[in-house]
């Protein structure tokens, strides 16, 4: 998910930012240290990073964390001034959303050069087709993210159901610069291989994550190629605006996604989409802060570490599997 598979808040708790004074730390009751973490969104404004913040906001008010929050609002130039105004108020640690995963190894390396302990989130850093996604880039405490591998894989898997044997098929891509967008491809072809569908990808566009911008994408694929059978659209948003593209054409083509958003759910249970992956945002902004908070306390000992967790297939089959968290 800039973000993915790709946000409307602003900046939240700039005004505890402001007015918290050059040191980052301070001595609690009984000598426990109050930890100010930063956090570095790619864009609130966008559903499935606004609820990675909900699930970070949770977790931080469990730990007694204070949260410095700022929004990238999409751009990869801002988010690098925010890194910027982060590093200048030093916080104990950054959670790092790249909007852009090339331009963020300078920003975990700039972050790293400040001695700030970070932690990605959502999102590779480094380029993934250079960079495995299991090889957290070594500026970093760890990647907190789903494994995007496995999710394409689990795509792949659902597609030789929905399409027994395979066909022709077009792929609806993120926008360029994030790292899912070649990481939920990566493993798809192999998985589908393996349940016996094999498919022919006639085109590909990209959906830039949202309903509207797929939907045209479809259109224009189905225009040149109406005997698609298939659509993989990269996240649940762009698998829905896909969905309307097909019933307008009269197509019998399925439609899959990713992620689990309550619009992919509802569009599943209606019919319109054949299925997801489940991905669980808020679940993973916990998951993300707690790995960083273990870092400072010393629990944790493993850097460049890859932490995840699980993201079940859904069709309409097991809807109930999937509680939508954005």
């Amino acid at each position: 998910m800039r973000k993915p598979f790709l946000v409307a808040v602003a900046l939240a708790a700039a005004v505890t930012a402001c007015s918290s004074s050059s040191g980052s730390t301070s001595a609690q009751g009984g000598g426990k240290k109050h930890y100010t973490i930063g956090v570095s969104n790619l864009g609130l404004s966008f559903p499935f990073p606004a609820a990675i913040s909900k699930g970070i906001k949770e977790e931080a008010a469990t730990l007694g964390v204070k949260l410095v929050e700022l929004d990238a609002q999409g751009k990869a130039d801002k988010q690098s001034n925010d890194v910027q105004d982060l590093i200048a108020q030093q916080p104990d640690g950054v959670l790092l959303l790249p909007v852009d995963s090339g331009v963020a190894q300078g920003l975990a390396d700039r972050l790293s050069a400040a001695k700030i302990p970070t932690v990605a989130v959502a999102s590779q850093v480094g380029d993934p087709k250079q960079r495995k996604l299991k090889d957290v880039y070594p500026s970093l405490v760890a990647l907190a993210t789903q494994d995007e591998y496995a999710a394409g894989a689990q795509a792949g898997q659902l597609a030789a159901e929905i399409v027994p044997g395979g066909g022709k098929m077009a792929v609806v891509e993120g926008q360029a610069g994030f790292a899912e967008v070649t990481n939920r491809w990566q493993d798809f072809p192999q998985a589908a291989a393996s349940k016996g569908g094999t498919f022919t990808v006639v085109a590909r566009q990209p959906g830039d994550w949202v309903q509207d911008k797929a939907q045209s994408a479809c259109q224009n694929m189905l225009a040149s190629h109406g005997d698609i059978g298939l659509f993989y659209a990269e996240s649940d948003d762009m698998s829905v605006g896909c969905a309307k593209a097909v019933s307008a054409a009269g197509s019998k083509a399925k439609v899959i996604g990713i992620g689990g958003s309550k619009l992919g759910i509802d569009a599943i249970r209606s019919g319109q989409v054949a299925g997801t992956v489940c991905f669980k945002p808020e679940d993973l902004g916990k998951l993300a802060l707690n790995t960083l908070y273990q870092d400072l306390t010393g629990q944790k000992k493993q850097k460049a570490a890859f932490v995840t967790y699980d993201t079940p297939v859904i069709t309409k089959d097991n809807l109930n599997d999937c509680t939508p968290q954005w």
